[in-house]
């Protein structure tokens, strides 16, 4: 049996606060706690300003109705649930490049005769414009996978350290089909155990000197000065 719907008109709105008190607080403290929720605050504002899209012929949701929307999309945002954002921020764009080309519209009908009037529409019309870019970036970095750096460092026998980047790919729960495996080319010698880089000789010999030539002496004051220590 098809359930049948009622008219808007016949829709009584919600309008009965209903408040939870726990026995470790007052009736006082949990008036202030339900008001001070968000989403009976964030309902309220938003109803101040979707209710004049019905005008006064339609009878208007009540408070808890809003509440009750307000809830359950923010339950699904918790949960994980992108669809809100990303139908918020397209509409949102939508609203933004409506907005600029109406502005920018405005201010080529302006333009010559009252220049300062046009100047004005011309700078709303790029902010618009601004606002919707940048709100099409944020839509696009919700959907698109996120790269994470993981960076190891390896510390060889006698104090070389190796340290090697890896890249990983976030994609919502999905693998990359893409090996983890780095190419390398033919004879190419693995990091860590090629030769190991000059350093202090344990004999106490000094270090090879390029060109031949040896190290001129240090003045005393200078050689005080460079002591080991």
């Amino acid at each position: 049996m098809a359930t049948r719907k009622k008219p808007a008109d016949c829709i009584e709105p919600n309008n009965a606060l209903i408040v939870d008190q726990t026995k470790d607080e007052t009736g006082a403290q949990a008036m202030a706690r339900k008001l001070l929720e968000p989403h009976l605050r964030h309902a309220l504002t938003a109803s101040a300003f979707a209710g004049k899209v019905l005008g006064g012929d339609i009878k208007a949701p009540g408070i808890m109705d809003f509440v009750d929307h307000v809830q359950k999309a923010a339950g699904k945002a918790e949960a994980g649930d992108l669809a809100i954002a990303s139908r918020l921020l397209a509409s949102q764009a939508i609203t933004l490049d409506a907005m600029f080309t109406e502005l920018a519209r405005r201010a080529a009908l302006n333009m010559g005769e009252y220049i300062n009037a046009a100047e004005s529409y011309g700078r709303l019309a790029l902010k618009a414009q601004s606002n919707c870019r940048a709100t099409l970036g944020t839509l696009a970095k919700l959907h698109q996978p996120r790269e994470q750096t993981v960076r190891h460092v390896h510390v060889n026998e006698g104090g070389q350290a190796v340290i090697a980047d890896q890249f990983h790919h976030h994609t919502g729960g999905h693998q990359n089909a893409e090996s983890t495996e780095q190419p390398y080319a033919a004879g190419a010698v693995a990091a860590g155990s090629g030769s190991a880089m000059f350093g202090q000789d344990a004999q106490g010999n000094g270090l090879p000197i390029p060109g031949g030539e040896r190290e001129p002496a240090l003045s005393d004051a200078r050689r005080q000065g460079k002591r080991c220590t």
